[in-house]
């Protein structure tokens, strides 16, 4: 079982940044591909960045590339997504999960953190 807890969220103004961790327990990171998902109020979890096992790929969606950077510390057990230039429309509650593929598809993850709030005001 991997454990993943996310951190760094919370309110920020838009053209802002937030660096969000998602620290893993349970098991070593090493081997797991990582996503970043987001879900807004009344829409359904969306993919935001994805890196491969050793950090060595990395993929975004459309709306946040060029704003957003997904990176994997395997020595800390830990993966982050540096979020610059943030716009209201990135307000949502944030999401890591594990997965020992990688993949931009929700349901492809076996593991996933609790959230945390990422709000941006205009």
């Amino acid at each position: 079982q991997v454990q993943l807890v996310e951190s760094g969220g919370g309110l920020v103004q838009a053209g802002g940044s937030l660096r969000l961790s998602c620290t893993a327990s349970g098991r070593t990171l090493s081997f797991y591909g990582m996503g970043w998902f987001c879900q807004a109020p009344g829409k359904e979890r969306e993919f935001v960045a994805g890196i491969t096992w050793n950090g060595g790929n990395t993929y975004y969606a459309d709306s946040v590339k060029g704003r957003f950077t997904i990176t994997k510390d395997n020595a800390k057990n830990t993966v982050y997504l540096q979020m610059n230039s943030l716009k209201p429309e990135d307000t949502a509650v944030y999401y890591c999960a594990a997965d020992l593929t990688h993949s931009r598809l929700a349901n492809a993850y076996d593991y996933w953190g609790q959230g945390t709030q990422v709000t941006v005001s205009s």
